[in-house]
């Protein structure tokens, strides 16, 4: 049985400790806030609660998975789990709107050509076919294996396959997301419908490779799902799992440095002084701030790393205390598009240059009486994904977005103005404080080609028995990413003989 000390509890932390616990070791996790979950937390004041972190849940079978590995009840037993239908509706800036129906291919391809005709379903179709293949290229060395050691070929090479030019007895390929738009989809309605799935992790479409494509298959192809009293409840779950499973967590301990003996990880210490011995520690935290624990850079030379640098995206976001009940046929997801898409993409590139724009947001109204007072008001979340070079201190940057938020909102929710009792305003800062990521940032999707400025830093260290696990490791970005991310970690510290711990 080895020891292992586990720094966050993170969901990715949570995941990693369930599995090494059921495996026979003695498993605790260390966690500088007062409470578990990472971003995955809950907002509650006048009988109105609020999912400050994620909202949906796009693949559920990785925690579906993680609840057979570590026990008897399924996770079917333990939350309800909704689907959400119509996965979203789309409001373009034209004014035109699209509801999609949830994991429906001919759904959806009806839907559009009746919402925006011209065949622009049966081109969506189409890239959706493409999509796939970029998928099918790609789940097993992103998301089911330990980082190739040659993962050079998922920098080098585009998983999206080339597409026959329509005039000329040739092929070409898009390079990037916003190249498949321009020359695939042919519409700025189905190029925003596309592009949106990057902006949701704050990725520019114009510099994201094409293998981007793959986050819109994943959502068609697994649906969306909601789960019954919030977010929250699925945090809560995967944390009694762990209590039940004899995981030991210790709350309001910050760990100030990784201890290391006869070359390799041994331990943790506190930042109260005291020192924690262990055969591996587990860290699920920014990469910036793991390598502030460590005496030694983390990467090998040549291996995929984070820049600790380089400008990462932000989540803003408003929390909604609405009077009246929630109209018949209101929708659970509403993306509002921006009302100048270049000048979005502008500023995303460049966000230290003119003034903010209105980005696209993401409205989600659960029909959830967990979140409301009674069935005559409504809780509503409104975010969108920024840059994170804003001066978030500044109150006219956030008196700014609130109101670009507001306003779209107001597009989503009929009479919002009027029936808007109060409004809390989440900054990145707010993250930061209760994930500990430099800015509040938010992790972005694992993606091919690019030269892997898309890849996510290896569970593995330079550091023996020291691993990276959540959505800032391998394979990073997103709720479900982060358990994977900790089955892989399990499974190096259990199944590689370089890696057992002590008997």
């Amino acid at each position: 049985m080895a020891r292992i000390a586990v720094i966050g509890a993170g969901m990715g932390a949570m995941a990693a400790a369930a599995r090494l616990a059921v495996a026979g070791h003695r498993v605790v996790v260390y966690e500088r806030t007062e409470t578990y979950g990472g971003a995955v937390r809950r907002f509650e004041r006048d009988g109105f609660a609020f999912d400050t972190g994620p909202g949906l849940l796009p693949v559920p079978a990785v925690f579906r998975d993680l609840f057979i590995k570590t026990g008897k009840e399924p996770l079917e037993d333990l939350v309800e789990l909704v689907q959400v239908d119509p996965s979203s509706r789309h409001v373009f800036a034209d004014g035109t709107a699209a509801s999609l129906p949830n994991a429906s291919r001919a759904g959806v391809v009806t839907a559009l050509d009746e919402a925006l005709g011209g065949g622009a379903g049966q081109r969506w179709g189409d890239f959706l076919i493409r999509a796939r293949e970029a998928w099918d290229r790609t789940r097993r060395p992103l998301l089911e294996e330990p980082l190739w050691p040659n993962w050079s070929v998922l920098a080098d090479q585009e998983p999206y396959p080339a597409v026959p030019h329509k005039r000329l007895l040739r092929t070409r390929r898009a390079s990037t997301l916003a190249e498949i738009g321009a020359w695939e989809l042919r519409d700025e309605r189905l190029t925003a419908l596309l592009e949106s799935h990057a902006l949701a992790y704050g990725l520019e479409p114009r510099t994201a490779p094409a293998s981007a494509a793959v986050l819109p298959y994943m959502e068609h192809a697994f649906g969306t799902w909601y789960v019954r009293g919030g977010m929250r409840e699925l945090a809560r779950a995967v944390y009694e799992r762990c209590v039940a499973r004899r995981v030991e967590f210790v709350f309001g301990a910050e760990v100030a440095r990784v201890l290391e003996k006869d070359g390799r990880a041994a331990g943790v210490e506190l930042a109260d002084g005291s020192v924690v011995d262990a055969d591996h520690v587990v860290a699920d935290v920014d990469p910036a701030r793991l390598r502030a624990l460590t005496d030694r850079p983390l990467d090998e030379d040549g291996d995929v790393r984070a820049d600790p640098a380089a400008p990462r995206p932000v989540r803003f976001t408003l929390l909604l205390a609405l009077r009246g009940p929630r109209e018949a046929g209101a929708v659970h997801r509403t993306v509002v598009h921006a009302p100048d898409r270049e000048a979005e993409l502008d500023f995303l590139a460049s966000p230290g240059g003119d003034e903010p724009r209105c980005p696209t947001v993401t409205v989600l109204r659960p029909d959830d009486p967990a979140l409301r007072p009674d069935d005559e008001h409504e809780s509503a979340v409104v975010s969108a994904v920024l840059s994170g070079e804003a001066d978030w201190d500044d109150e006219g940057t956030v008196r700014r977005y609130t109101d670009f938020l507001l306003e779209a909102a107001g597009r989503a929710v009929p009479a919002l103005r009027e029936r808007l009792l109060w409004h809390e305003v989440r900054t990145p800062g707010d993250t930061g404080s209760e994930t500990g990521a430099r800015s509040g940032a938010v992790p972005a999707p694992s993606l091919a080609a690019d030269r892997g400025r898309f890849l996510h830093p290896a569970n593995t260290t330079r550091l023996p028995g020291l691993y990276r696990v959540g959505g800032w490791s391998h394979p990073g970005g997103g709720l479900p990413h982060a358990g994977m991310s900790g089955a892989l970690v399990a499974g190096l510290i259990v199944e590689g003989p370089q890696f057992r711990g002590s008997q």
